[in-house]
């Protein structure tokens, strides 16, 4: 053990440089704070998940759950089943005209609804109209309805809305 001031100012005192600097070995410090964490890599895109290794579904079943990218889910909207189509639905709607139950898509069970999208279950009218949040998928019990791909009119006519000035005061 060295005595107290042997090693002082030379190479093993922490508070003297160790030399010249070697650019051969220097590294460029992240940008940001010096000694935080190190920045976030990216979320990986649609195609990433995809093409993601057969072990990837294992750990992440549900990599993307909740996240709005791409117009995949608002295309499959678009091909719904409409309460038309539903037999139970359509008897229970049966005061609106056939050209407006073509006009309202349901989601199919399993669907996934758009995180902060607005939605109406037929089958749960006193729930009313809701926000959905990103873990929120549609389920054998469920009717969703997206408000988004309803007229604001016919959506006021579904949710039992009868006069034009929903808000309160007006």
């Amino acid at each position: 053990m060295p005595k107290q001031g042997q090693h002082k100012h030379d190479a093993h005192d922490p508070r003297v440089s160790p030399g010249p600097n070697n650019p051969s070995k220097s590294v460029m410090a992240p940008a940001g704070k010096a000694g935080g964490p190190p920045p976030r890599e990216p979320a990986p895109s649609r195609r990433e998940a995809e093409n993601a290794p057969d072990w990837q579904e294992d750990l992440n079943p549900n990599a993307l759950a909740g996240q709005n990218r791409g117009p995949e889910s608002d295309a499959a909207e678009k091909r719904l089943a409409t309460l038309y189509d539903l037999k139970d639905l359509h008897r229970r709607y049966s005061g609106l005209a056939d050209d407006d139950l073509k006009q309202v898509p349901v989601l199919e069970r399993g669907m996934r609804l758009q995180q902060g999208a607005t939605y109406f279950d037929l089958n749960d009218v006193d729930r009313g109209e809701f926000t959905a949040s990103g873990d929120m998928s549609a389920g054998p019990e469920n009717a969703f309805v997206p408000k988004s791909e309803v007229d604001y009119e016919l959506w006021n006519r579904l949710i039992g809305v009868r006069e034009p000035a929903r808000t309160p005061g007006r």
